[in-house]
């Protein structure tokens, strides 16, 4: 089998190694991939956004199967683009990926459908928004509509602070179009869960949950970035919250999704918090979460290929999914000054035997060599018996990988295991 993958980060490598353990895999062409990718994918530069240039590609290049991972070609309908030249694929058509793509419909359907998440307000007019949060509670979370490379969400201690989120972002256009309808949300408080589903519309099949760590210095202080790191499974995350949270909020969903016309195949992203008053939904993504697959996917036993093959297929009821009773750590290795400025093109050394335990995002190729090419630049993903296991051995593997201005957090996994 010939097989696409849409992207070029942590994420897709992540799938693309994953990927590979088929054997019936004999190509796999990355689009655009990155230059720390080449030793398990073809790498083609067509950006992600690249409609037309993806589906001329898989055309002219005989894809039997294209795995579309990211948000924005999601959005813009790169699956349906796909189908229409009857390529099968994993991800959701736009209809359905409108979950992540719109803020306001995702608040709008949980409220219709009574999904357990924030109270909130929606606005497409500056004056009602800066009106309402006269009085609104404090703090309070301004959220992009849009997408926004996970930038969109502002957390407001102060009125002033969210006034200044508002007007950058509907007047001042700090999101371009994304940020000109704003939903204003109430502040929850709670431990954060993520959980990455497979579904085809009919059946939910949770993966192992996963904790991500957001802010960019120890101790979860500094600036929000994509994320610094990911342990899994969520300690926090019991049995007991796990069904609950398939009644109250995964079935909910997909069957809210399928009622709306929307329905959803691919991996649905649950961002949950729990809350005093039990789970809510922070947030959907219409994808796999960037870094929690890094450690989600190492843990899964079933072949992969057959799992995503039965969503498009609408079949996975029938395929039995398992996961390793084992946990995993991923450090998130980034170039100095990330989620700010940076500097790129340091040479990147990675050991050829701990190799297949580094997933690269931010990487070129140059002169035969891989440097740097972002801020997040690398995971080291450690898979053992005990989280204390995998934590040590994820740091033992950050301390054999170097380039200059290397940064990375210290604490990673640390408050699962307080848990």
């Amino acid at each position: 089998m010939k097989i696409l993958v849409v992207g070029g980060g942590g994420r897709e490598h992540a799938i693309i190694k994953k990927i590979k353990e088929n054997k019936e895999v004999k190509e796999i062409f990355a689009l655009p991939g990155n230059g720390g990718m080449v030793n398990d994918a073809t790498c083609v530069n067509i950006k992600a956004t690249d409609i037309d240039g993806i589906v001329n590609f898989a055309v002219e290049n005989t894809i039997d199967y294209a795995i579309v991972a990211p948000d924005d070609p999601l959005v813009m309908g790169c699956v349906d683009a796909l189908e229409e030249k009857n390529i099968p694929c994993f991800g959701p058509r736009a209809c359905a990926a409108i979950i992540e793509g719109s803020k306001a419909f995702s608040k709008k359907l949980m409220k219709k459908y009574g999904i357990p998440t924030a109270a909130f307000e929606v606005f497409s007019k500056l004056e009602d928004a800066l009106e309402y949060l006269k009085t609104a509670p404090i703090p309070t979370v301004i959220k992009a509509d849009g997408l926004a490379l996970g930038k969109g969400v502002i957390i407001c201690q102060t009125r002033e602070e969210a006034v200044t989120a508002v007007t950058e972002m509907m007047a001042d256009g700090k999101f371009g179009d994304s940020g000109k309808t704003v939903v204003i949300e109430e502040f929850l408080e709670g431990l954060e869960v993520s959980v990455l589903s497979f579904t085809d519309g009919k059946c939910v099949v949770p993966m192992i949950s996963s904790m991500d760590h957001k802010r960019a210095g120890d101790g979860d202080t500094g600036l929000n970035t994509g994320g610094m790191g990911t342990v899994a499974p969520n300690p926090y995350y019991t049995k007991e919250i796990a069904e609950r949270c398939m009644q109250e909020i995964f079935l909910p969903t997909v069957g809210a999704m399928v009622e709306e016309g929307r329905t959803f195949k691919g991996c649905l992203y649950f961002g949950l918090m729990l809350t005093e008053k039990g789970p809510k939904v922070i947030e959907y993504n219409c994808r796999f979460g960037d870094p929690e697959t890094q450690v989600v996917l190492p843990l899964l036993e079933t072949d992969l290929l057959t799992v995503m093959r039965a969503v498009t297929e609408e079949k996975l009821s029938s395929v039995p999914v398992k996961f390793a009773d084992k946990s995993a750590c991923c450090v998130i290795m980034a170039s100095k000054g990330y989620p700010l400025a940076y500097e790129k093109g340091y040479e990147i050394n990675i050991p050829d035997e701990i190799a297949d335990k580094v997933y690269v995002a931010g990487a070129a190729e140059k002169d035969g060599k891989v440097v740097t090419a972002g801020g997040r630049v690398l995971g080291a993903v450690e898979v053992a018996d005990t989280l204390r296991e995998a934590v040590d051995g994820a740091y033992a593997l950050v301390d054999k990988i170097s380039f200059e201005n290397a940064y990375y957090r210290h604490d990673i996994g640390e408050r699962a295991l307080k848990a």
